[in-house]
């Protein structure tokens, strides 16, 4: 009993070929840079666009299947939605809002409104019924909008980044409230998010999705400690380089060695490295780093008391210095620079 997605779809530009599956009490995230199909994947679900291959399934039911010319429209599928920017209607009360599905599909004035006078308690926007969307905070609106998904008892609530309309001071408050309310739900939910703060404090699975494929899955930490690609080395701040590994030095795309402490095997591998491992030198370094190269600075991004270093040539990589470091080396875009890292600093993992 569990929601299967099978989904192709083309459209535009984007080729979305996506399989995952959904189990009832999980919430599975899905993580993924702008235009990698995220929303695409869930309006596919909701059936508000038909997938051209595959199947999508809700515990065995299948709701939209090409190859059967079959297909349920959305409002008979068992699916509750939370969208980005939760699509109230501004001429109705909170509690029209949660009843408006209920209605939609039939549900008599009186019936609607009972129940969704019961999910307002449950979102503790009971006192706030009669009150417009405009009255309302950006929580509150979302509390309306989660209220109104499950007010018709789906087996699936799709979350479509159901934190990013808020300031970034209120969504902790939020994260958790969110949090507690979903907990309530025993169904299957699968939210589509940017922000991996929201699926660590959400989410009992991530699911990473670029350019329309799925590079990696599994719980937040096991996919976090190693990247498998750029984005997710990006989002967790590590330096990701691919390449060929024999003994214990992995050779890139573009001819540069990085040598490790510990190999695992030959072949095709990843290295992640730490920016605050690398350090810079005007001169050629002598000592113990087995990892040396002379490179260009390409950018030098400055927070407060830290600055990054994104150096480009033989290997691509960003070192983690202190403003004073960057003032002592004379630091701009276009120097050369030496940079170096141990090699027990250097992690390795098969590809």
């Amino acid at each position: 009993m569990s929601l299967r997605a099978d989904v192709g779809v083309t459209l535009g530009n984007l080729d979305l070929g996506v399989d995952i599956t959904v189990d009832p009490g999980e919430l599975v995230a899905v993580l993924g840079p702008n235009g990698a199909g995220k929303s695409t994947l869930l309006r596919c679900i909701a059936g508000l666009v038909p997938i051209d291959r595959g199947a999508i399934t809700v515990d065995g039911q299948p709701l939209d299947a090409p190859g059967e010319d079959l297909f349920v429209p959305p409002a008979q599928r068992p699916i509750g939605v939370v969208f980005q920017d939760y699509l109230l209607f501004g001429h109705m009360s909170a509690l029209e809002n949660v009843a408006f599905g209920l209605r939609a599909t039939g549900t008599p004035r009186r019936e609607a409104r009972a129940a969704a006078t019961e999910w307002l308690e449950r979102v503790d926007l009971a006192d706030h019924a009669d009150h417009p969307p405009s009255a309302l905070s950006g929580g509150q609106q979302q509390r309306v909008a989660l209220a109104r998904a499950l007010v018709r008892n789906p087996r699936i609530v799709l979350l479509d980044e159901p934190l990013a309309a808020l300031d970034a001071g209120a969504r902790g408050a939020v994260r958790a409230d969110l949090r507690r309310h979903l907990e309530s739900f025993d169904g299957m939910r699968l939210m589509v998010t940017h922000d991996p703060i929201d699926a660590y404090a959400l989410a009992d699975r991530v699911v990473v999705l670029e350019a329309g494929v799925v590079t990696q899955h599994g719980s937040l930490p096991e996919v976090t400690a190693r990247p498998r690609s750029t984005y997710v080395a990006n989002l967790v701040g590590l330096n990701l380089l691919a390449g060929e590994l024999a003994g214990h030095t992995l050779t890139t795309d573009r001819g540069g060695d990085v040598v490790v402490a510990h190999s695992n095997g030959d072949g095709p591998s990843f290295v992640a490295v730490r920016p605050q491992a690398v350090s810079l030198h005007r001169r050629q370094p002598e000592g113990s780093p087995r990892n040396v190269w002379q490179l260009t600075v390409d950018d030098i991004d400055q927070h407060h008391h830290r600055a990054r270093v994104r150096l480009t040539g033989s290997v691509d990589i960003v070192a983690e210095v202190t403003p004073a470091a960057v003032a002592e080396l004379g630091l701009h875009p276009g120097e050369r620079v030496w940079a170096s890292v141990k090699a027990s600093d250097v992690e390795v993992y098969a590809r």
